[in-house]
């Protein structure tokens, strides 16, 4: 990793001092911050629910993911979409940790009946680390899922069955 050393404005080179007709300001031709290149002029900081909302849309687009979430989370969400002007939580079933430069996330899955699992999240692992990578510009060092659950067509909610860990 390199480092760029900026020299504060006092240590630059000697300021030029001009008086505009009608003016007392000092107009320094030194390097000052208008002078330094934009992507050196502070800092960026994402929060944690950006990541989550951009990996759970990506998340959400692969084909065989039939819901996010664990039991519990989904049934709040059930509820709180029915509450008039309640909306989906794109970000259900999504735990992240974000760093300055890096990113872990950990999804929970619902999967249609019949789908290889193990395609599904590899294209939901690739998806997400390529979404969330171009768009908040984050190093993703890993995307750990569970699938908690298998849809079976004409069920009303999933099924309860057994957790499998995939990671």
């Amino acid at each position: 990793m390199t480092t760029q050393q900026v020299a504060p404005p006092h240590q630059t080179s000697p300021s030029v001092t001009s008086k505009l007709p009608g003016s007392t300001t000092e107009v320094s031709q030194g390097r000052t911050g208008v002078d330094e290149p934009a992507s050196t002029r502070g800092k960026t900081s994402i929060a944690d629910v950006v990541v989550v909302k951009i990996a759970g849309m990506a998340a959400r687009e692969i084909p065989g993911v039939h819901d996010m979430g664990g039991g519990l989370s989904r049934t709040f969400g059930a509820v709180r979409e029915r509450i008039p002007g309640g909306r989906a939580n794109v970000g259900r079933g999504v735990k992240v940790e974000v760093g300055e430069r890096q990113t872990a996330i950990d999804i929970d899955l619902i999967v249609d009946y019949g789908v290889p699992i193990m395609e599904v999240t590899t294209d939901v692992r690739e998806n997400v680390v390529s979404a969330v990578e171009r768009i908040s510009g984050l190093e993703v060092v890993e995307v750990n899922i569970t699938v908690n659950d298998v849809y079976l067509p004409g069920d009303d909610e999933p099924a309860a069955g057994t957790e499998s860990r995939v990671s």
